[in-house]
């Protein structure tokens, strides 16, 4: 059986495939671009994106608005065909002026999580960009859809339901992730999509929901289509890819990790976040890790009580020193072993989903 596409309006990405967003830097211009043009939709991690401007260190929010335009011009001069997304955490400083740029560059689609996206619809207002908020439950979903209708008549284009096997910051507490069973991702996305109907009836449109969160084959992604998801969302196996924009050290950290391996860990955002073991968490047990430069980026942190400052972690790590960075990855980057490009992983994942419906 042929995948079907994705469809949010008039955009449609033939292959029912969005590449999480990555930060810092793990996907950028060069990754999303190859994922769209393979039909997948592809999504640039807007977070700290600046940090290889000159002027990084002086003027945070400038350099990453700037890099924000530069790599949606790029990305798009790469696949003018594509379709082409960003990710903006609503905990950071700039949100804003993040969106607005990304809104003036006519981005087609901007995800946001790390809180809830309550304004996100004015922001958009008279273009074709197109706003997806991620949520983790039911009523997360039935929250963000009745303020958006509430305040601005509108409801959302497309939902990412994030489950608790993925990577990165996670929309449940440590509570939730440490008690077995844990939530399933699964039940979760059943629930959205309940939570969702009056909406798609009072607006008369569509509203795709997308699973994501330890998606790892072809056999996953038949799983939740057939659950009713009108798509997937990955992002560890993009790693693992020739195009991905992290430097090599950080997918081989990958490559080398061991089930045991990959771990949750405390973050300075205030939700627990999902990494691969190294030098940086085994000091993370022991204590906090002092803060020599503070880039006021992320609303909920306190540089006098975080444990350590994740900008630095996470860019340590992108380029290329993982004994002090941050590694995040999702529940199955253990189970990968290879290097590949975007388009044979492409072609493989949807050969095997195709399969595994047929």
């Amino acid at each position: 059986m042929k995948l079907p596409s994705l469809r949010l309006g008039e955009l449609v990405a033939t292959v029912p495939i969005i590449q999480g967003a990555m930060g810092v830097g793990v996907s950028l211009s060069k990754l999303a671009s190859a994922v769209a043009n393979e039909g997948g939709i592809g999504v640039i991690s807007g977070v700290q994106i600046g940090f290889e401007e000159p002027d990084f260190e002086k003027n945070n929010d400038e350099a990453n608005v700037r890099a924000l335009r530069k790599h949606i011009q790029k990305a798009r001069d790469l696949s003018p065909d594509g379709v082409l997304g960003v990710n903006l955490l609503v905990a950071i400083s700039n949100y804003k002026d993040m969106v607005r740029a990304a809104v003036e560059e006519k981005i087609d689609l901007i995800v946001s999580g790390a809180g809830l996206p309550t304004d996100l619809p004015d922001m958009i207002k008279g273009t074709k960009t197109k706003i997806a908020p991620i949520v983790s439950s039911g009523k997360a979903a039935a929250l963000i859809s009745k303020l958006w209708d509430r305040k601005f008549g509108y409801a959302p284009d497309l939902v990412i339901v994030e489950g608790p096997e993925a990577g990165g910051h996670l929309g449940f507490s440590e509570e939730q992730l440490r008690t077995k069973p844990e939530p399933e991702l699964a039940q979760i996305m059943v629930e959205v999509i309940q939570a969702l109907k009056p909406y798609e009836e009072k607006h008369n449109k569509s509203i795709p929901v997308v699973a994501a969160g330890g998606i790892f084959d072809g056999e996953d992604i038949a799983k939740y289509l057939k659950l009713g998801a009108a798509g997937v969302q990955m992002s560890t196996r993009f790693v693992a890819t020739e195009e991905c924009d992290a430097h090599i050290n950080f997918k081989n950290a990958y490559l080398q990790s061991k089930q045991g391996d990959v771990q949750l860990v405390k973050s300075p955002v205030g939700m627990p976040g999902r990494a691969i073991a190294n030098q940086l968490t085994k000091r993370l047990e022991t204590g906090n890790i002092p803060v020599k430069k503070c880039y006021d980026c992320l609303k909920p942190c306190d540089p006098k009580n975080t444990p350590y400052c994740i900008s630095t972690a996470l860019i340590n790590s992108v380029t290329g020193d993982v004994d002090n960075g941050l590694i995040f990855s999702g529940s199955n980057a253990y189970r990968i072993d290879e290097i590949t490009t975007v388009k044979e992983l492409m072609a493989t994942l949807v050969n095997q989903a195709e399969l595994a419906l047929g």
